[in-house]
């Protein structure tokens, strides 16, 4: 005879791994170190801050 085994557990471990490999898969596609998450983050300050010096102040006329 062969080995009892409990379905349930099976299958809520098939399902863990599944999720696991899903997971997996998304940090591949979407996922992005915290240095490149830092890197554009600052690239993004340093471009706002140049484009701010670079902005022209309206004339004050007294008319």
């Amino acid at each position: 005879m062969g080995d009892v085994v409990n379905l349930n557990r099976f299958r809520k471990q098939k399902a863990k791994e599944e999720r696991a490999a899903k997971a997996a898969e998304n940090r591949v596609v979407h996922g992005r170190t915290k240095a490149e998450r830092t890197a554009e983050q600052k690239r993004q300050d340093n471009q706002t801050a140049d484009l701010d010096g670079k902005k022209l102040e309206p004339a004050d006329q007294d008319d």
